[in-house]
């Protein structure tokens, strides 16, 4: 068990990340967390990041078009959701904002090769659920997920016939993930996503979906822990039957608790727990690789709720 994590994901500018409800120090917060429930034992399952992700990485998903693109503070508004982001320089938006991204991205990377070495690893940041090859959006820049097997694969650390089982349990459709295995059948996608938020017009994205698991507004964790615990182990089973799975990425967003403005979900603290230790449960007892990212979660609980499950998960390894 690892957990990865830098301060240099830290995401702000002169106040301008409060226009948007999610909290770009959310993680630094639930490190903070992690420090005091776990004191100096948390020093043996942390990993640094070294760098941030460069240009020529990023190229191995997203369009030249695409990285040309987040160049332009209007595109930037635009996925970021903030139309004041338009008024300022590139410069302090990269300082700010996509610099940090690509710290996490790495970091997300880092977190795959350590969950190969060790069972399990934690980015403690990340998830970019909506990027697109060749569009942001979502507050999505980088598709840190898709970065991920792109990587493994070109080096040989995933092998061309091995399986990637992505699990998405943030309260969004992951549709930027969709969009980019549209034609990548060793990719198998679980969702579990409220149906009535966004991206519900991004039926290219759901059309790919192996295992869609639409739940409604107000969803509460009894009948969200019911559908997971039946469906979760048929999806994994099913993949696993025939061929190697290589590795899991578990999408963990928060933003399925109860008052999460942008999930619009009803889940409590326990249960995001109890879905977190569910699939940590289920991924461990096959014997399979995972790494697990952090996502969406705009309510103050977010960091807390994520520190609870990766404490944890370093005190059940």
């Amino acid at each position: 068990m690892k957990v990865i994590y830098n301060l240099n994901y830290n995401m702000g500018l002169m106040g301008l990340e409060k226009l948007h409800p999610f909290d770009g120090k959310k993680f630094q917060r639930a490190w903070a967390l992690l420090e005091q429930e776990l004191g100096s034992g948390l020093t043996k399952y942390y990993v640094d990041v070294d760098r941030p992700l460069s240009d020529d990485e990023l190229l191995d998903i997203h369009t030249t078009q695409h990285l040309q693109m987040m160049r332009q503070p209007s595109a930037l508004a635009k996925a970021f959701e903030v139309r004041e982001v338009a008024l300022l320089r590139y410069s302090m938006l990269d300082l700010g904002f996509l610099t940090p991204m690509r710290w996490a991205c790495r970091g997300s990377i880092i977190a795959a090769r350590q969950a190969l070495q060790h069972g399990f690893a934690i980015n403690l940041g990340e998830g970019f659920h909506h990027a697109k090859p060749d569009r942001a959006e979502g507050f999505c820049l980088f598709s840190d997920i898709a970065l991920i097997v792109a990587q493994l694969r070109s080096d040989g650390t995933l092998t061309d016939e091995q399986r990637v089982a992505y699990i998405d349990l943030d309260a969004h459709l992951g549709n930027g993930v969709a969009h980019c295995f549209l034609n990548d059948p060793r990719m198998f996608h679980f969702d579990m996503f409220n149906e009535s938020i966004y991206p519900t017009s991004d039926t290219v994205a759901m059309d790919r979906v192996d295992c869609p698991i639409p739940v409604p507004v107000g969803c509460e964790g009894s009948q969200y822990l019911e559908l997971l615990h039946n469906q979760l182990p048929r999806f994994l089973d099913s993949v696993t039957r025939t061929k190697d799975v290589g590795l899991v990425i578990y999408n963990a967003g928060t933003d399925v608790v109860a008052g999460d403005d942008l999930g619009l979900m009803s889940l409590t603290e326990h249960d995001v727990l109890e879905r977190d230790q569910f699939v940590f449960q289920e991924t461990n007892r096959r014997n399979l690789p995972t790494v697990m990212l952090l996502s969406g979660g705009y309510t103050e609980a977010s960091h807390r709720l994520i520190a609870n499950s990766v404490a944890w998960m370093c005190k059940a390894t």
